[in-house]
């Protein structure tokens, strides 16, 4: 019989947007898709149903706690092992238009909940700061998620070195750093906001906030793409660009 273990991460972030702002971010469908994971739907209220789609996989919830511009939560169902997730968010305005925002990351985690944990330790704060660089450079706009997988590398080094060098960018990469490279013949320009080598890098366009996640020699994209592009192609043009970066 497999061990479980519960757990909660509790997260605090100061947003530049208004508590509206924040709350569609969080609370909606096309906020989510925005800068979380996945393609996502919200239904607006107590008890409602969330669902979030990824390639092969999709996630299913309810609706906990809907106060519009306070409070939001939802939580899985629970597995036959007693597993899930819940996400409770907690919004205050602060003068001067800003939002403080609290997240709370809570459930049971399975048998291999230590390597479960870290990750969702080092990854909800990655998750947070793209959502403070979208209502900073994208309020209002809503994205398409783009997701797509790299072939398996022998290591995670081998992923970044491929990563940095295609986006033309050194192995010591560091925020502000250029970047410039060219995907289906179109050049992509833009600036690194996010980096924690050799797993996350992310990267601001003036259309997109690009976000290549590794681990274990395997690299996948998170992107959200703010212009009228069709997502099934998207996906797959990302996936043969990382396929020939290696």
């Amino acid at each position: 019989m497999s061990e479980t273990h519960e757990f909660e991460l509790v997260h605090d972030i100061d947003l530049p947007a208004s508590p509206e702002q924040v709350w569609d971010a969080i609370a909606t469908g096309p906020g989510i898709d925005s800068w979380f994971m996945g393609r996502n739907e919200v239904e607006p209220r107590e008890g409602g149903a969330t669902s979030m789609e990824m390639p092969g996989y999709t996630a299913h919830a309810t609706v906990t706690a809907w106060e519009p511009g306070r409070h939001f939560a939802y939580r899985s169902p629970a597995a036959e092992d007693g597993t899930f997730m819940a996400f409770e968010y907690l919004i205050e305005g602060r003068d001067g238009g800003s939002t403080s925002l609290r997240l709370v990351h809570s459930g049971i985690l399975g048998a291999d909940w230590e390597e479960q944990y870290d990750a969702l330790r080092k990854g909800n704060p990655l998750y947070l700061r793209t959502l403070a660089q979208y209502l900073e450079h994208f309020a209002g706009r809503h994205a398409v998620p783009v997701a797509a997988f790299g072939p398996q590398q022998a290591d995670q080094d081998a992923v970044w070195a491929a990563l940095t060098r295609a986006t033309g960018l050194s192995k010591d990469v560091h925020e502000g750093d250029a970047v410039r490279f060219t995907i289906d013949g179109q050049e992509v320009t833009g600036v690194v906001d996010t980096v924690v080598a050799p797993g996350f890098l992310g990267i601001r366009t003036d259309d997109a906030l690009l976000r290549f996640v590794g681990g274990g020699g395997m690299n996948m994209t998170g992107h959200h793409i703010f212009a009228d592009v069709d997502q099934a192609a998207s996906e797959k043009s990302w996936t043969d660009w990382l396929a020939s970066i290696y």
